[in-house]
């Protein structure tokens, strides 16, 4: 069943439909809420927060733009509002969860990987919130500059601007962590 179907059988009354959206777009969603709030459980809180304006919302969705476009806008603007005037500690969040059932024969790549994965949410953590959703949504998402945009509130030129700017921020973190870790 697609999405549409999922969205025409919540508006007709079966709520629990909506869970595959939770299911689906959780984990971004907390990721967005958190590269721009710099606060696990705040970012799990305005999740939910966004979770309840979109099922209530729903009505408004129009099918001219992907679900998770205009679920992660709401995140995000739900997220901007919430922490406007908010300083926050910034904590590590993994964007996925890593498989934590280990046995002997875990490889050599899989632990390589797990290293690349906290490696990158290091440098993310410490982007500024707006560059560290750009790359997020852009590498990790595989969102489209339009899609940003539309999520963002943004014009085009302004999230590659902002995406020209991350991907320098972050090489230059990223070296400066390997500097670190060499010495």
């Amino acid at each position: 069943m697609d999405e549409k179907q999922l969205i025409r059988k919540v508006l007709e009354g079966d709520t629990s439909a909506f869970g595959y959206f939770v299911d689906t777009y959780q984990d971004m969603a907390i990721t967005i809420a958190f590269r721009v709030c710099g606060n696990t459980q705040d970012a799990e809180d305005i999740v939910q927060n966004a979770f309840v304006k979109a099922f209530h919302n729903l009505h408004t969705f129009r099918s001219d733009s992907k679900f998770s476009t205009w679920f992660y806008r709401i995140v995000y603007n739900t997220t901007i509002t919430e922490t406007r005037a908010a300083a926050y500690n910034t904590e590590f969040v993994d964007y996925k969860q890593i498989d934590t059932s280990h046995s002997d024969f875990d490889t050599m790549e899989q632990i390589e990987e797990n290293e690349r994965k906290a490696i990158v949410n290091e440098v993310l953590d410490k982007m500024p919130g707006d560059e560290s959703v750009a790359l997020t949504l852009y590498y990790l998402e595989d969102n489209s500059v339009k899609e940003i945009a539309l999520i963002t509130g943004l014009t085009d030129a302004n999230i590659k601007v902002k995406l020209y700017r991350a991907r320098k921020r972050f090489a230059d973190i990223l070296n400066l962590l390997m500097k670190h870790e060499t010495v």
